[in-house]
């Protein structure tokens, strides 16, 4: 009898530089752990290897010249209003760099309180204080700095509307704020628009199309190769962030030739059929900070078949005291489990799967290796799970 389930386990590897064969690096890497930590590979295990380490080994790559020069061929009147960036130095403060560098003005939009991921501005709770109705007023800089412009954040210690500010204006353009959670505020000061959200960008963009407006997405930006530089032809500057203070690591571009090779060496040399993902921010939400940590485009951009769909799970404790209340012991695990193994192949909509997860695997699974790799130096950029797809009905 089994007694236990899935089983994670962080795998440490050499540091990662651009040029290494990754695919040899992860698999050498997980042969030598076997060894050392003694398990066995079975069919069905999993994976991950966080997309920080596929584009450094790719070499993906582009300086904050690369996204002025791109800015500049799209948006001709040198005033550019960017819409709804996420208040971010990793994510954002190099992209913006790049906009200030490619043009003569910004006009930078903020949603408030928060930005999309739930960095805050300020707590909720002071929009009651101040009478403000975040679904309608549109606040100008003079009116959010008299009210709110001494806050910082309170994980950061920055101010982000200072640092924004210091940053475009060393880089000679001129800036101004203004707050709004509508994208078309930005209307009232240029018609040259760069769509900075993540997961609304589409909404974003078909809303200020349909208003007249040039815009273009982040998406849109660094979508080429600008003089050799680094790209991504799915998401641009989406999922980028900093390297240095003039370079970029974008979104990695070859993740499906990359986990389909890792997939067919683990094949020949364990003789298991592996799965393997590529992931990056997991896609959940911490309840204090507030923070949704999803800054991604995805959670995974690249994966093996065998990861797609989404979970058909029975919820055992609603068979427990519903279908099979007056049983226990022995006698209730071998009918839950008899239950299982005769579930349908799609539970979709029925009683027995509520309070189930009905997310994707990939977003399930990219999230259990986000926290398990971290961010910061653990040093395991690679992730191994066992059992992920097990039941109780498996012994």
């Amino acid at each position: 009898m089994r007694n236990v389930g899935t089983v994670v386990r962080g795998i440490r590897t050499p540091i990662i530089k651009e040029g290494m064969d990754l695919a040899s690096v992860v698999v050498d890497s997980l042969l030598e752990a076997s060894k050392t930590e003694n398990f066995e590979f079975r069919n069905r295990d999993i994976v991950g290897i966080t997309e920080a380490v596929v584009a450094i080994s790719d070499g993906n790559y582009a300086n904050v010249d690369d996204v002025a020069t791109d800015i500049k061929e799209k948006y001709s009147s040198g005033h550019v209003g960017v819409v709804f960036p996420i208040l971010s130095r990793n994510r954002f403060s190099l992209i913006l760099k790049g906009i200030a560098r490619g043009c003569k003005k910004v006009t930078i939009l903020l949603s408030y309180p928060a930005d999309e991921v739930g960095n805050h501005l300020f707590d909720d709770e002071l929009l009651e204080d101040y009478g403000i109705n975040p679904y309608i007023d549109v606040l100008n800089e003079t009116s959010y700095l008299e009210k709110f412009g001494s806050i910082v954040h309170p994980f950061t210690g920055i101010n982000y509307v200072d640092f924004y500010r210091e940053l475009v204006e060393k880089e000679g353009a001129e800036v101004n704020f203004v707050f709004s959670n509508h994208a078309d505020a930005i209307l009232d000061y240029t018609k040259d628009v760069l769509a900075c959200d993540i997961h609304t960008r589409k909404t974003t963009k078909r809303l200020l199309e349909k208003k007249g407006a040039n815009v273009y997405g982040l998406d849109d930006i660094l979508k080429e190769s600008i003089q050799g530089s680094g790209f991504n032809p799915n998401y641009g500057l989406l999922g980028s962030n900093k390297s240095t203070e003039e370079r970029l690591k974008l979104f990695p571009k070859n993740g499906q030739e990359l986990v389909e090779k890792i997939q067919k060496e683990l094949k020949e040399k364990t003789g298991k059929e592996i799965e393997v993902m590529v992931y990056g921010d997991g896609a959940f939400k911490d309840p204090v900070g507030k923070i949704w940590e999803l800054a991604d485009p995805v959670v995974s951009p690249a994966y093996t078949k065998g990861l797609e769909g989404t979970p058909n799970e029975i919820k055992l404790k609603y068979v427990s005291d519903n279908v099979y209340a007056d049983l226990k012991g022995d006698e209730l695990k071998a009918s839950i489990c008899k239950t299982i193994k005769e579930k349908e192949a799609n539970l979709k909509g029925k009683m027995v799967t509520q309070g189930t997860t009905p997310r994707r695997y990939t977003d399930l699974i990219g999230s259990l290796c986000d926290l398990t790799s971290g961010s910061g130096d653990k040093g395991t950029p690679v992730v191994f799970i066992q059992g992920y797809f097990d039941s109780l009905a498996d012994e």
